[in-house]
C-alpha cells in the first residue's frame, strides 16, 4: 500500500471568460498522479471542465458537478488480462471498455461477442444465439454465477439484442455498457483465472510427490541394508 502525497499529486485550472464560443464562464481542471510504489511509478491524468459562478469582485467558483470529464492516462479502465486468456477475447475487453463511454452502442456489442468467445472457448458451448448459448450454461455453472450472467442479460435491450445476431449494435446507454465489461472481467476471474490458478497449484503438489518418490528409490538403491530385505 503507498499513500498519495503532495510530490505525488500535480493540479491546474485554466479558466474561459464569457468571451468563448459557450458565453458562460468556464474552468478547465487537471489533476496528474504519480504512483508512489517504486515498483510501479505509473501516472494516471485526468480533466474537467465545469461552468463557474461570480462569486465576487474577480473571482468566480466551481459550479459541481462537471460539464464533461475525460480519463486521459490510462484511456480506460480496463484490467490487464493474463496472456492465457485467449488473444481474440482479450482484445475485446479492451476496446470494450476503452469506447463505454464514447459509444455504449460499440461497447455493448464487443463485450457480447467476448461473452460469447468465451462461453464457446471455455465450455465449448455453441448455440444458433448468445441467448442460448447462456440458457446452456444453466447445468454446468453454479446457481450464483448464472444469476449474474442473467441479471445482466435482463438488463434493458442487453437482453432482448442477446437474442439477435452477436453483430447487431444494441441501444443502451454507459452504465448498461460498463455493466456488461464488468461481467466480463468476473468471468474471466472465475473461469480463466481460476482454472490456471487450479493447474499451478495441482502441478506443484504431483512435483512435490514425484520428488519424495525420486528421493525414497535413491535411499533404497545406496542402503545397502535396504537391498539384504528385499
Amino acid at each position: 500500500m503507498a499513500t498519495i502525497g503532495q510530490s505525488n499529486l500535480s493540479g491546474n485550472t485554466h479558466e474561459f471568460q464569457p468571451s468563448n464560443r459557450a458565453k458562460v464562464p468556464l474552468r478547465l481542471g487537471t489533476v496528474v498522479i504519480v504512483c508512489p510504489n517504486p515498483a510501479c511509478r505509473e501516472y494516471c491524468i485526468d480533466a474537467t471542465l465545469h461552468l463557474t459562478k461570480w462569486k465576487g469582485g474577480s473571482t468566480f467558483e466551481t459550479v459541481e458537478p462537471a460539464i464533461l470529464t475525460w480519463q486521459l492516462r490510462p484511456q480506460s479502465l480496463a484490467k490487464v488480462l493474463p496472456e492465457f486468456v485467449p488473444s481474440a477475447i482479450r482484445n475485446d475487453y479492451e476496446e470494450a471498455c476503452l469506447i463505454a463511454s464514447l459509444s455504449p452502442k460499440a461497447s455493448a456489442t464487443l463485450s457480447r461477442r467476448c461473452l460469447q468467445g468465451m462461453i464457446r472457448d471455455f465450455w465449448r458451448i455453441s448455440e444458433k444465439t448468445l441467448f442460448q448459448e447462456i440458457d446452456s450454461l444453466k447445468d454446468v455453472i453454479g446457481d450464483d454465477l448464472y444469476n449474474s450472467i442473467d441479471g445482466v442479460r435482463r438488463l434493458g435491450n442487453i437482453g432482448a439484442n442477446m437474442k439477435a445476431d452477436i453483430n447487431v449494435l444494441v441501444d443502451v446507454d454507459e452504465g448498461e455498457a460498463q455493466h456488461l465489461y464488468q461481467l466480463i472481467e468476473l468471468l474471466i476471474d472465475e473461469w480463466y483465472v481460476h482454472r490456471d490458478e487450479r493447474q499451478k497449484r495441482l502441478s506443484t503438489i504431483t512435483a512435490l510427490g514425484n520428488a519424495k518418490s525420486d528421493l525414497k528409490m535413491q535411499g533404497s538403491a545406496t542402503d545397502p541394508a535396504q537391498g539384504n530385505r528385499q
